[in-house]
Formats: structure tokens, C-alpha cells, sequence
């Protein structure tokens, strides 16, 4: 019997790992042993904490739909060895990455006797959606972000409580325009839906390679880079929030861990959509602090720069 297996897509900052983390804990109280693929752009996985215990697969320093492409179709042999058999599998990719090509990695014929795509779900950032269509000028980016909406089986529109009915309007019209018509739009916030709803089996319309079908061709790959800054120690709340806020516009995610001054404490950090969460952590936890920035042509070295004479100040320890 094939592995039930979920594909959860979105961009940067769209809210994966919420409605990741929501799907495990639902299959666990259903009786249904999940088992988990994360895939990180970065050489380290700050959100690993959450994961404690599962039956899991980390690719990180790549996209799996790209750079690591192949270590993903090695890695899912994993799942296969009855040792780590496993009731669902749930793959969370990159902000970048693909989801037409990671569906088309499980239809490899080594891998296809195994898993079995029910459903691609994508996120998309409501509060951030026409921005991101104003200043991605990219066309490739454009062309990603179209993607990762034409592949999905179902769409989460997240984050609907940061906008007002007029923007609303204006996504919805342009999402009529490139969505199958079957494909459900379901309004969240906080990536909170009805899960069962989320993991029922759906038609998908992603084209993968099949012997006489037309294949589907992968547009040229991203520039998007990501890196961290790490090396010191306590940082100040306001401080670190005016730096955020003064980062380019290439800069469209940030993530990573912090030890805070005041309330005094460490803390996982999340910035995406302008806003910036922060979520208290054990401090006993194999944790150090670093900052994860993800965007597209960064000035890092400015970056790094400004951080250091905004943020530490004397704190900053080479």
C-alpha cells in the first residue's frame, strides 16, 4: 500500500509550518503515525525544536524541487524501510520551491510504488499578495508564485484578518483568472482550517512526466539567497524590530533565535509580511542565537553591517 503523502507549498512567509505543525498534531489524534519531510534554504533548521521526536527527514542548504532535488528522492527511501513506516507523509518545501517538481520527484518509478500524492496545498500571504505582485518584478519569481497556485489542489488565503474587503476583492479577481475552477479557496487566519478537509484526497492537475504526455518544463532557477548572522548574545526587542523594519524590500523573510533582554528570555523570531512574531522557547534547548534572512539579490554585507551597528552595538562578540 502507497503512502498517503501531502504536499503543503506557499511562499515565503506564507504560513507552512503553522498549518504543518496543525495537520501533525490532527493525523496523531486520528490514530495515523505522520511522517515529516522539512526542507530548509538555509544550512540550519531554527524550528527543528518543534519537531522533537517525529519520524522525520531535514534537507537543509537547498530546494528540494532544485539544488537537493535528488538527496529528496534518496531521502524518502527512508519512509519506505519498515523500520520507519510511517500512515502520512506531509512535505513542507521551501518558500521556493516548486511543487510540480516535487510531485513529479515522488512519480519517479523508484519512488511511485510508494507514496501517493492525495493533495497539494499552497498558502498564500493575503496581507502581502498585490505587493508582491507590484515589486517582484522578476519575471521568474512572478512565474513561481503563479506556480506554486496552479499546481495546488486546494488553496489556503491566510492571513485574511490583516486585510479590509477591498483588497479581498482585488486577489480573488485575480485568482479567478489562474486557478482551475475546481480548486477551493479556504479563508484562514493563523493558518487554522478544518483538517480533515485539508487531507481529503483531491483531483490534482499537476502535469508530471508520463510516458507520451507533454512533461512540464521548469523555468530557469531562482536567485534567491539565504543567509545568518550569528555570534552574539543579547539583543534589545525594540532595537532589533527597528532593524527589520528598515531592511530592503528584497528582504522577504526572516526567521531564527534570539535571546532577549527584556521580557528577559530566549525566543524563536518569525518576520514576514512586515510583522514579527515571537515565541517563547526553553532555554535548557541545544539552541543558539542566530538571525536567518531569505530574499532575492541581497546586499548582504550591508546587511550584516547595519545589523551589527543597529542591533549589538557593544553586545556584538566575534
Amino acid at each position: 500500500m502507497r503512502i498517503p503523502t501531502y504536499v503543503i507549498s506557499g511562499f515565503l512567509g506564507a504560513g507552512k509550518t503553522t498549518v504543518l505543525l496543525q495537520l501533525l498534531s490532527y493525523c496523531k489524534e486520528q490514530g495515523l503515525k505522520p511522517g515529516i519531510v522539512l526542507n530548509e534554504l538555509g544550512e540550519i533548521n531554527v524550528e527543528g525544536h518543534l519537531f522533537k521526536g517525529e519520524t522525520l527527514v531535514e534537507l537543509l542548504d537547498g530546494c528540494i524541487c532544485c539544488t537537493i532535488q535528488d538527496d529528496l528522492r534518496e531521502e524518502l527511501r527512508f519512509f519506505l524501510e519498515p523500520a520507519n513506516a510511517v500512515d502520512v507523509l506531509l512535505i513542507e518545501g521551501t518558500g521556493i520551491a516548486n511543487p510540480k517538481e516535487i510531485v513529479e520527484t515522488l512519480d519517479d518509478p523508484r519512488l511511485q510504488n510508494g507514496f501517493e500524492v492525495k493533495s497539494v496545498i499552497s498558502l498564500l500571504d493575503a496581507s502581502n499578495y498585490l505587493k508582491q505582485q507590484r515589486y517582484l518584478l522578476n519575471k521568474h519569481v512572478r512565474t513561481l508564485l503563479e506556480e506554486q497556485l496552479t499546481s495546488a489542489t486546494i488553496v489556503l488565503l491566510n492571513k485574511i484578518d490583516l486585510i479590509d474587503q477591498k483588497v479581498k476583492d482585488k486577489i480573488y479577481k485575480k485568482l479567478e483568472k489562474i486557478l482551475h475552477s475546481s480548486v477551493p479557496i479556504i479563508e484562514t487566519s493563523y493558518g487554522k482550517c478544518e483538517c480533515a478537509v485539508l487531507l481529503q484526497e483531491r483531483v490534482s492537475h499537476v502535469v508530471v512526466h508520463q510516458e507520451g504526455a507533454t512533461t512540464y518544463h521548469a523555468a530557469p532557477r531562482h536567485a534567491f539567497q539565504a543567509f545568518k548572522i550569528e555570534g552574539f548574545h543579547t539583543v534589545e526587542r525594540i532595537a532589533f524590530q527597528r532593524w527589520l523594519k528598515s531592511l530592503p524590500p528584497a528582504v522577504l523573510r526572516g526567521k531564527g533565535i534570539l535571546t532577549l533582554a527584556a521580557p528577559q528570555g530566549m525566543y524563536q523570531f518569525q518576520w514576514a509580511s512586515d510583522e514579527l512574531e515571537l515565541q517563547r522557547i526553553r532555554e535548557d534547548l541545544p539552541e543558539t542565537s542566530c538571525v536567518i534572512l531569505i530574499g532575492y539579490e541581497l546586499p548582504i554585507e550591508q546587511i550584516v553591517a547595519s545589523f551589527h551597528s543597529e542591533v549589538l552595538q557593544r553586545d556584538y562578540v566575534k
